[in-house]
């Protein structure tokens, strides 16, 4: 008897062994998208990562690549343990492996809306108004994993103009600038003629709208939107996801969704610098609000 019990206990502390490195981590990973400069999207995210420290008791770091693809490579490789992707990012992290990641949260505008624009612009003093004005000149895209910068406008700029995105088809040149704020640095100064980057199409014009790349870019001295218009609008897209690693501890997926899902109340201004300006909220969100953009990935790369 005495046998079994100790051979019990023995399976009993492995099993509670095993458990308990189940739940374990070292450390947490949050990756930032490209599209502005490394230094403040760090500095914007800092306060974020200072909360997540705080609220799973390990280290925490935040990682910055160059481009989108650092990012979401991070995450099939488990190298990335959280991000805020873009919609056609998060299609292409689930094409490349549906068990990697899962949408938890995403970001909510100050009109109960997720969704978000493609902006196409120009500089006020190149005469550009329309895409017909871009015809024979240059235009550019930030990142081909982008689903403003990139994947929305390939789509709905062809069906307009009834021609490809290849340079010399319908504009002189395409150009890829590397990111929302490349795009937006170049047209103001006149590198490129035209382009597009985000926005939520909320609030001033002035003001870069409520929030996306041209309020960082605004907030940050880069542009002033009176030197600049509006040419072309794409569709409603939707918000991108918070994306957590399916692989992470339940209990820590549970408290960075809840963290985030509740930053705006508490800290507003650190919402601000994770949210990309004004909005309400991040909210839950399932994969299923992305399957439209997962079949226009699926069309892009056949």
């Amino acid at each position: 008897m005495k046998t079994l019990i100790m051979a019990a206990l023995a399976t009993t502390a492995l099993s509670t062994a095993v458990l308990a490195d189940d739940m374990a981590i070292t450390e947490f990973r949050i990756g930032l998208l490209g599209g502005e400069n490394a230094q403040d999207r760090l500095n914007n995210n800092e306060c974020l990562r200072e909360y997540a420290e705080e609220t799973l008791g390990v280290e925490t770091k935040l990682f910055a690549p160059a481009d989108y693809n650092g990012v979401i490579q991070g995450l099939l490789g488990g190298t990335i343990d959280m991000a805020w992707l873009g919609a056609s990012g998060y299609a292409k992290t689930f094409l490349s492996d549906p068990e990697a990641v899962e949408p938890v949260l995403v970001k909510v505008n100050v009109d109960g809306g997720f969704g978000y624009y493609s902006i196409g612009i120009a500089h006020k003093d190149s005469a550009i108004a329309s895409l017909e004005d871009v015809k024979g000149k240059t235009f550019g895209f930030g990142d081909p994993n982008s689903t403003s910068g990139y994947l929305i406008p390939s789509i709905e700029i062809p069906e307009a103009t009834g021609a490809s995105m290849e340079s010399g088809d319908y504009f002189g040149e395409v150009k890829f600038t590397g990111g929302h704020e490349q795009t937006i640095v170049a047209v103001a100064n006149g590198d490129i003629d035209a382009g597009v980057t985000w926005a939520d199409g909320l609030g001033n014009w002035e003001d870069g709208y409520n929030s996306g790349a041209l309020r960082r870019a605004v907030d940050a001295g880069l542009v002033d939107m009176n030197d600049m218009v509006q040419i072309w609008q794409s569709k409603t897209i939707p918000e991108g996801p918070v994306v957590l690693r399916k692989s992470l501890p339940a209990e820590v997926k549970a408290k960075m969704t809840a963290l985030v899902d509740t930053l705006d109340e508490k800290d507003a201004d650190c919402f601000y610098g994770v949210a990309s300006g004004e909005a309400r909220s991040f909210d839950p969100i399932t994969h299923d609000a992305y399957e439209v953009i997962i079949e226009a990935r699926k069309l892009k790369s056949n």
